[in-house]
Formats: structure tokens, sequence, C-alpha cells
């Protein structure tokens, strides 16, 4: 016995079992609650539709008929293993059945032949129409087999029942033959197989793609100390500047500047001391080992 799902818990319940469902006009609210009492709850009916096309048989399965209104199921499962929500509540799709067959799915135990037409299983049961001809040649394809034994698991998981809880139109009213091309203990046993498996993990969210590494900083080569002559105009001796004045070594009033000066010489000292140079080590005349500690950056 359980309380019916709200219209959110159902189609959640679908959802986490890894269906694609969508939901058909006002579903929600559309049912025959008004005819009689809905719940409570004991198993999950499944039938084929005598239909082809999927647009048709989800527009028959909620609207009904002149001799029977829609909805005529809670969900429509096509072809291509979609649920199509239709109804939210009782639905015409069960009819009068045998009053035993109930028992024995409340109790969760095998089935009795139904022989009697006695009892309402619109309020009792949720009903999947699976979109089939039902006559024996129209091909059930692997998805939608798989959709219906999710959506049979979803009701399953939702109530805590066992594979027990779903059953075929023909085992609950006598003289019915859907669904035709499988039968219900192949499926119990694939809904058995999948509540034992328990619930399905959400895919895991895509890895982020790692940023490539910044590329390296390039650095000026040391040109060599002749380079520093008097008159020497170069973009690197103003990169040079630049950093003598980074590491607090700058004497400069303007600039710097492209040519090198005495006022470079003189910063260029002061970052010889600044390492630890003194003396003739320290004439501000670039050398290499204090030119590649500086890190001009390349220009």
């Amino acid at each position: 016995m359980a309380t019916p799902l709200t219209a959110a818990k159902l189609l959640q319940a679908l959802k986490d079992e890894g269906l694609t469902v969508v939901e058909h006009r006002s579903w929600r609210t559309h049912n025959r609650n008004h005819k009689g009492p809905w719940g409570p709850l004991h198993g999950v009916m499944i039938h084929h539709t005598v239909t082809s096309g999927t647009e048709a048989s989800v527009d028959l399965c909620y609207n009904g008929h002149s001799t029977l209104p829609g909805p005529l199921c809670h969900g429509v499962i096509a072809k291509d293993g979609t649920v199509y929500l239709v109804g939210n509540g009782r639905a015409n799709h069960a009819g009068s059945g045998d009053d035993d067959v109930l028992e024995a799915v409340i109790d969760e135990r095998p089935l009795p032949a139904a022989n009697e037409a006695n009892t309402d299983g619109n309020r009792h049961f949720y009903g999947f129409e699976a979109i089939n001809l039902g006559d024996g040649q129209d091909p059930w394809p692997a998805v939608q087999l798989e959709a219906i034994e999710k959506a049979a698991a979803a009701i399953c998981r939702a109530h805590g029942w066992t594979e027990r809880s779903v059953i075929g139109h023909k085992e609950w009213q006598p003289g019915k033959v859907d669904p035709r091309g499988f039968t219900m203990d192949s499926m119990r046993a694939r809904v058995e197989e999948r509540l034992a498996a328990g619930k399905p993990k959400p895919p895991a969210p895509p890895k982020p793609t790692p940023k490539p590494p910044a590329p390296a900083k390039k650095y000026e080569p040391f040109p060599g100390s002749a380079f520093f002559a008097a008159g020497r105009r170069s973009a690197i001796i103003t990169a040079m500047g630049k950093r003598l004045v980074a590491e607090g070594c700058g004497r400069y009033q303007v600039g710097p500047g492209p040519e090198w000066t005495d006022v470079d010489r003189a910063s260029y000292a002061a970052w010889q001391r600044k390492l630890g140079y003194s003396g003739s080590d320290a004439d501000g005349i670039p050398g290499k080992a204090s030119w590649d500690r500086l890190k001009v950056p390349n220009t």
C-alpha cells in the first residue's frame, strides 16, 4: 500500500532512473479523479497501445476517445525509449480485474490466473502504455524494453516495492493479451536485477580542461661586455634599465633610455653591489653571471 506520488516526485523518480522524459500538455492535473478514488497504490501495470507513431499514440493516450476518455495511462513509452507523461492521478488503463491478483501483488508473491473482473484496477495501479501494434510481429527495440524496465523500477524504487509489484494487463484482466511480444516474467527479472544494482549514479561532471602551462619567460641572452660601450643604442639597454629600476638600483633622473650612458653604468654597478660584488667586480660593466640574475626580458 502506498500514497500516490506527486507529479513532481513521479517526474523526478523517472529521471533519476536515467529516462528521457517529456511532459505532455497539462499532464500534472490531467486525471479521472472525479470518477473514483486514486489510491492506495499497489503496483505498476504495463500495456501496449495497439497503435503506431509517437505523436498519434501520445495524443490518443492523453485524450482518449468517445467511449473511453483520457488519460489512458500515466506514461507512454515510445520506440526510442522516451517516456511521455500524459496523466497524474486516476487513469482509464486497468479497468476491472481479479481481486486474487491484487492480493498477490500486495503480498508480492507469484500471481494466480486472472479469471474474474471484480476489482477496480484504475484505483490501484500506475499504468504505462508502450507503443506497439501488439500483433506479435511489431518489434520491441532494445531501448524501448530498457525504458519499460527503468520506468517500472523507478516506481518500485520510489515506493520500496519489489519486482513482484510489476504486472501486465493480461495478468490482471481476463481476455487481455497485452503486452504481447515479451513475457512479464522476463521483464520482472530485469526489474529485479535493476533494483538489486541500486539507484543509478548520476553521470560524473566533465573534468575541467586543464589550462595549458604558461609559456616560459624568455630572457635576453648576455650580449657580451663589449656590447656596453659609449654611444651604443638598443632596446636591450632600455629593458635592462627598467629591470634595474625594478630592483631598486636605478640611478636615472629621466628614462631609462636606449643609449648606454654613465647613468646606466652607475645603475648596473649598484646592481653588482647588491649581488655582493665589490671593487673592480662592481665597475658597472655587465658580466654574464650578474646579467643572468637580472633576467632582462626578451625584447
